[in-house]
């Protein structure tokens, strides 16, 4: 669902990726690794097509990113992938619930059936009776069951986590790993999991390290 095609990606005389490929299937849950600066975030960018390479193709579901303009990138990404972040990125003027249905609400997609799918998240992760709670009433480890909810909400076809736990404490960083691999399975939905922490990285299928030299896979220990 996933096909990044030797990807090129300066910024000004910097070449931050080089040659840079990758393929990801429905259901998979994988774990890019790799040194500060090497462009993990960068590449997170060209997947969500908030930014496009200088040479190479990613394409989605078989839609090559480059050949969408604006609006047809902001439609595929709002539809088809879902973004956890370590800052967590809650609205703090919207309730818990209110964040959670944001995705439904920016597909249009509203009325009872909405509120099911709302109500369904939060109850898997444990927050059903804090649906009327604000961000700043919530744990750490909290916001980012409520960003976890809030990705998944859509059916994403891909997941975008972006170091989700390295703002938490070891507890609540497995908690929240646990709950997004059971909540990947239940929807079917593929997931790239950027991180630093080994311990993270080792609840996924596969663990690939991006270097200067491109992505390489990793043995399991």
């Amino acid at each position: 669902m996933l096909h990044v095609d030797r990807v090129t990606k300066s910024f000004g005389p910097r070449t931050v990726l080089a040659d840079v490929s990758l393929e990801l299937h429905a259901g998979q849950y994988i774990a890019i690794m790799g040194e500060s600066g090497v462009g993990k975030s960068t590449l997170l960018n060209l997947i969500a097509g908030l930014d496009v390479p200088d040479s190479g193709r990613v394409a989605i579901e078989g839609r090559d990113l480059a050949a969408l303009d604006d609006a047809e990138r902001t439609r595929l990404r709002r539809a088809r992938l879902g973004f956890v972040f370590q800052a967590f990125h809650l609205l703090p003027h919207l309730t818990v619930e209110k964040n959670v249905a944001l995705p439904l609400a920016l597909n249009r997609i509203g009325g009872s059936s909405a509120r099911e799918r709302v109500a369904e998240l939060l109850d898997a992760v444990g927050l059903a009776g804090r649906r009327h709670a604000w961000p700043r009433e919530l744990s750490g480890g909290e916001m980012q069951r409520v960003a976890i909810a809030r990705a998944l909400v859509h059916r994403p076809a891909l997941v975008l986590a972006d170091e989700p736990t390295g703002n938490l404490d070891a507890e609540s960083a497995q908690q929240v790993l646990a709950l997004l691999a059971a909540q990947l399975a239940r929807d079917r939905a593929a997931c790239i999991l950027v991180t630093h922490s080994e311990v993270a990285a080792a609840t996924t299928q596969r663990i690939l390290r991006l270097t200067a030299r491109g992505i390489e896979s990793e043995p399991r220990r």
